[in-house]
């Protein structure tokens, strides 16, 4: 056997295998870089029908399509309709930023704390939504009322997620296509996307087992918001 010969090839085959690797690992991490898309990812039309619109996009373009099925879940304190509970020492606001601090600060004191991530800051209060598969539930809120950079209160939504084996995953409709979708059918002269989110939102009826839809939430910078259902398509404005 050509000792010599063998070697070579040994070696230009690793030399192949590590270039194959190498570019599969380009390809994921350029996939991965890949998060949102913008305005030039819409149609030549849906950009004409803005500039004549005047409507501004001021936030990134989600370009994630995953499979998503409808929640299901039993309500434990009403939605909205909470008691207000005063804490006996305030916190400092800043401490949301934050989760280790603030599970350290209010951990303690607000049940299931940990299943609540920070969505919007208002006037006189932070909004908190309930986790579900890594999504936020837009119905199911927990309240953070402060006052000179002071926790003061809170008001919070608890649920009970259901197993449900009827729900089926569904691959979810682009953000592009329900930002055309807005533009062309929904948003006023001047309108500003402020953010577009993926997440759960349903009809709230009058009993303690409700359903949550796989749902686009649009955000506009006036204080406006829709919202899409990511199945169906559906929208709702609120």
């Amino acid at each position: 056997m050509d000792w010599g010969r063998a070697k070579s090839v040994l070696i230009f085959a690793f030399l192949l295998l590590n270039l194959v690797l190498g570019y599969q690992l380009w390809s994921n991490i350029r996939e991965g870089l890949r998060t949102s898309a913008n305005v030039s990812d819409l149609s030549p039309e849906t950009q004409s029908l803005m500039e004549e619109k005047k409507i501004k996009l001021g936030t990134s373009i989600p370009s994630e399509t995953p499979e998503l099925r409808d929640l299901t879940y039993k309500v434990k304190v009403g939605l909205g309709k909470g008691e207000r509970h005063e804490l006996k020492t305030p916190v400092d606001s800043k401490v949301v930023f934050v989760d280790k601090d603030l599970q350290a600060s209010l951990g303690g004191i607000i049940p299931e704390l940990d299943e609540y991530t920070l969505g919007p800051r208002l006037e006189n209060e932070f909004i908190l939504y309930r986790m579900a598969e890594g999504r936020p539930m837009f119905d199911v809120k927990l309240e953070l009322f402060y006052s000179n950079q002071k926790i003061t209160a809170y008001r919070q939504d608890l649920i009970e997620l259901l197993v449900s084996e009827k729900a089926q995953a569904q691959t979810v409709l682009s953000a592009t296509k329900v930002v055309t979708s807005l533009i062309e059918n929904q948003l006023k002269n001047g309108a500003v996307i402020q953010e577009i989110k993926l997440g759960y939102h349903g009809q709230i009826f009058n009993s303690d087992t409700q359903v949550s839809a796989p749902t686009w939430r649009v955000l506009l910078e006036d204080g406006g918001q829709y919202y899409m259902n990511a199945i169906s398509g559906e929208v709702v404005t609120e």
